[in-house]
Formats: structure tokens, sequence, C-alpha cells
């Protein structure tokens, strides 16, 4: 029956649902021929794009030295043998000879020296097997606040340095037991003339620059101050561009403040992945900058340097967030280096399949929409395929980033559950988004995915979006509750929330209802995220970027959630 001829009340009924559907319901507009030429035209803007942003991404670094160079050995590189799995908060976990004999086979070949930190989990081999390849060793005693384990500690690394004279340079006793509070100085400096009155090799303790200058007695009771000074970790965290400068200043305070006595760096290096601190980022790019900056800082001037770590150390990130875990020169897994000498340093070194990748997304994101209009007698607005091409763009310049963070950051199952969820979603948000952007379908509200039987939509793709949705909203509020409450270890999930969140904002700007009342689950979201940004931004300081964009993500989230519209049940 052609509307003319229906009923009334039909009549509004129709017109009504095309509305919310955010689709112009005029008879004749249904009826124009379909042209290809603009979404093949926003289609390769977008693909230029994409490939514009991963090769100013890829574009490699230029450094006074390679980070890793056979050709000038490391003075020394802290050492930990820990693999995978194997962590030593389990007490009963034991390296075995093999293992560390395999990593000290390589270290012998970048540096003079390992630096460990106690003689538990099968470390007390290390002087043995570090004499087999020519390695000497800086000697770690672990002191807490059990004094039964302090004093095995004590026998053991005594009797280390008297079996491996040559090899077992010095000793450390203690390693940031003041930072943790676990032990006074009167404490400590027991400790420190007990382990001096049982060996001939020289005698230090390890911590943090500032408690050397809160507990200047501790001076008198060693042979040689080792201080860390890490520049991410500062209570005022410097950018990586200083990070050298910051080091060498704080050497030559704290020689001025401990006339002399040898002033040994113990610890000094950058993270290569892992969330910002204000403008301290860190990146294998950053991560390189660093270590060669300082290195080439020793070599001029001529003091000791100790760099964290050999190894990257996955069990870290129980205690520290993902940033914890990579401090190595070489990753965990395969061992492998991460800056080959002659190897261009770049933050993404598999630029060029991650863009493939990302072309790809954008290539099939257009193509849902483009098989949706087979479906569809109507041509959409320019403003359907300016989203899709909006949603494709950001989908493909953030996919290889957001699969990356992925893997860096996801940590135990309930993190490759919250991680892959959020990326599942982020993946499927443009390809879901350009169906209804074409098809004139609007945003679903969660009261038709879990409301009353009678107000929900059915339809398989409707379900799925709103699942993205709900998925999207649900892990951004669990973290953005995190950054207000407990920021310190969390990684900002600016990429795949971007990927997911721009493609709902495009299909509600676009295809908006014009009916119905304001949901209370979105309002409740959508107040979170405002809030929650607001506060974040101002915790994070604007010199985060990661945290701004973040926040922006959270605004635009909130906005979106803001502007949904739920049909009213009849009666």
């Amino acid at each position: 029956m052609p509307p003319a001829q229906m009923p009334e009340r039909r009549i509004a009924r129709h017109l009504a649902d095309d509305r919310g559907q955010g689709i112009d319901a005029a008879p004749a507009r249904r009826m124009e021929p379909i042209s290809l030429r603009t979404p093949l035209a926003l289609l390769l803007i977008s693909l230029g794009a994409i490939a514009a942003v991963w090769w100013w991404m890829a574009t490699p670094i230029t450094l006074p030295r390679a980070p890793i160079d056979p050709n000038a050995k490391l003075q020394c590189v802290s050492y930990a043998p820990f693999r995978g799995e194997q962590t030593p908060l389990v007490p009963t976990t034991h390296i075995s000879a093999e293992q560390i004999a395999e990593d000290m086979a390589q270290l012998a070949k970048v540096s003079d020296c390992v630096r460990t930190y106690s003689i538990e989990n099968g470390l007390d081999q290390v002087p043995a097997l570090a004499a087999k390849v020519g390695l000497k060793v800086i000697q770690g005693i672990w002191l807490g606040s059990n004094r039964i384990k302090n004093q095995a500690q004590i026998v053991t690394a005594v009797r280390l340095a008297k079996d491996y004279p040559g090899i077992v340079t010095s000793l450390v006793v203690g390693k940031g037991v003041l930072l943790r509070g676990e032990m006074t100085t009167a404490d400590l400096v027991g400790y420190v003339r007990q382990v001096k009155s049982l060996v001939t090799v020289p005698v230090t303790y390890a911590d943090v620059w500032e408690y050397w200058l809160k507990n200047r007695e501790i001076y008198d009771a060693v042979d040689f101050v080792t201080i860390h000074i890490l520049p991410y970790w500062e209570d005022m965290p410097v950018r990586a561009k200083f990070a050298a400068v910051h080091v060498d200043s704080i050497r030559k305070r704290m020689g001025v403040a401990f006339p002399g006595k040898e002033i040994l760096i113990g610890e000094t290096g950058w993270p290569s992945q892992g969330r910002m601190r204000e403008a301290a980022l860190p990146s294998r790019t950053n991560q390189a900058r660093v270590v060669s900056e300082i290195l080439d800082l020793a070599k001029r001037e001529g003091f000791r340097v100790n760099l964290i770590e050999a190894y990257d150390q996955p069990w870290k990130r129980q205690l520290e967030g993902t940033v914890g875990g990579y401090w190595g020169l070489f990753d965990d897994a395969g061992r492998a280096v991460k800056y080959p000498p002659g190897a261009p340093i770049t933050n993404v070194p598999s630029w060029k399949l991650q863009m493939m990748a990302g072309m790809a997304l954008a290539v099939v994101t257009f193509g849902v929409a483009l098989l949706t209009l087979r479906r569809r007698p109507w041509t959409p607005r320019l403003s359907a395929w300016l989203g899709v091409a909006v949603s494709a763009t950001a989908g493909g310049m953030l996919l290889g980033i957001a699969t990356d963070k992925m893997i860096y950051e996801s940590y135990g199952l309930g993190g490759w559950l919250q991680w892959g969820a959020l990326l599942a979603a982020a993946i499927a948000s443009p390809l879901l988004c350009a169906h209804a952007l074409v098809a004139g379908k609007s945003l679903p509200t969660f009261l038709e995915l879990l409301g009353p039987r009678e107000g929900r939509n059915a339809s398989a793709t409707n379900i799925l979006l709103g699942l993205a949705l709900a998925v999207a909203a649900v892990i951004a509020a669990e973290t953005a509750l995190g950054f207000v409450f407990d920021p310190r270890y969390r990684d900002f999930p600016y990429a795949s929330l971007t990927m997911a969140v721009v493609p709902f904002a495009c299909l509600t700007l676009v295809n908006r209802p014009q009916a119905g009342v304001r949901p209370i689950a979105e309002s409740c979201f959508a107040g979170l995220f405002a809030i929650s940004a607001i506060y974040i931004g101002f915790n994070e300081s604007t010199d985060n970027w990661q945290a701004i964009w973040t926040c922006a993500i959270y605004l635009l989230l909130a906005v979106t959630l803001w502007r949904a519209r739920a049909a009213q049940n009849p009666g």
C-alpha cells in the first residue's frame, strides 16, 4: 500500500521510526543512484594519512654512540637471571647454572662487569660462572627486616668474595633498605662495618641519592658511595633529553657533599615501555638516547656507571606496573639485544607490517560500508561517508600501537582478558559503526540490550554494536577510576580507546535519534568520565600527552553517551 493510502496513525509511526534512525524519510531520496566516487576518494585519503603517520613514527634517531657496542664494552650492568614466569617473589624459585651461564656468555661480549643484588634463587652461582667468561662481579647482599636472613646473606657473600678474589671486586651491603624503611641507619652501619671486618674488597651501600643526603653517617662506614639516579622515577620526573645532564649534575652534587670518596652511579637507565610520568616518556628511542648519552658522558668525564639493567624482568611488573619490566638492554624471552649495532633505532621497528595492518582495517571498514549499500536503496549523506572515513583512519593509524600496547601491557590472565577485550572492541567498533552509518542506524543504548524484552532490538548487528560499546564503556570506567584513586603504575589506554570511541562519536553525530529520553545509565557513565577526566588532567599535568589524550577520549565518550536517546515504551 503506498504511503498516501496508509492510515494516518501508521504514517506517523513510519516517519517516527525513520527519524529515530537518523534517516531522511523522503521517498525521492531513496531512489537516488549510488555513486562510488566519494567513498573511493575518502578511502585514498585515509590510506595516505595512515601511511604518512606510520612513516613519521618510524623515523630513526641518531646517537653519539651505540648503546650496545662490542668494541666499547659497558663498564657494568645490573643482572637478574629471571625469565618469563620466573620470579624471586616465590621463595622456591631457583635458576639453574646452565641458564645463568648462557647469560654470562652473552653479557661478556658487551660488558666487563655484572652487578647482582642477592645470593638467593641461584645467584650465588654467578661469581663462578662469571669467572669462566672473564666478567667481574659487584656482589650484592640483600638486607631487609629479617635479621636471620640478613646474616645468611652476609655469610654467603663473604665466602664468595674469598673464594673468587679478583672476580668479586666489591660488596654492596644492602640496596634501598633505607628507602623502603626496613632498617634504621644505625643498624645498617653495623652491618656495613661487620662485612668490612671480614673481607679485603671494598664495601659500600646502595640507595637513591636523596637518602645518602638524609643519612650522612653511612658515609664514614663505606669505602665508596654508591648512588642510584633514575631520572624517570624522580619526584619531579626528568625528560629523556635532559636525563644525562641530570645524572651528571647529581653526581657532581654528591661529590661536593661527600668529598674524598669515589662516587659510583650504581643504577641509572631508562625504561623502553610503560606509562608517562609528566614529561618522562618510556620508549625504545628514549631508552637508547639516555643510555648512549650517559655512557658518552661517563667516558668524557671519567666516572664509573652501572646501567640498570641487562635483561627485561617481567616479574617486576607485579610491583611497578608495565614500566618495571622494561629497563633491560636485552629483551626477556629471546634474549635479543634491543639495539643491534648498525641497525636504525626507532620506536616501531615493525612499522611496515603495522602500517599494512592499519591500511587493511581501513579498507575493510570501507568495504563493510559499501556492502551495506547493496542492501539499501538510498545514497547515504556525505556526513555518513565522512564518519566512515574518520573511523577508518583513526583505526588504521592506531591499530599497530594498540596491538603493541596490548602485548607489552598485558600481565597475568586478568590483564590479557581486559586489554584483549578492549582491543577487540576497538577493532569491531569502526566496522560495526560503518555499517550503522550507511544503514542509517543509531547507537544502541544499554536499555535496548539489557532492558525489558519488549524494548530490545534483536538484530545481530545492533547487539554486537551495543556489546562493543558496553565493553569500551566498562573498561574505560575502570581505568578512569584507577587513575583517580591509584594512578602511579597504570598505563594509559589511549590507542585502543580512541579506536573504539571515535566511531561511536561519529555515529552519534550523524545518526542521532530525534526522539526518546536520555537513559540514566549513559548519563551516569557520562558524569563519571567528565569528572574523572578533569581530575586526571590536573593530577598528571599538561606535560603528559598520554594523560591528556586519554582524558580527551574520556570527555568524547562522555559527550557521546550524554547524547544517547532511548525509545519510550508505548503506554
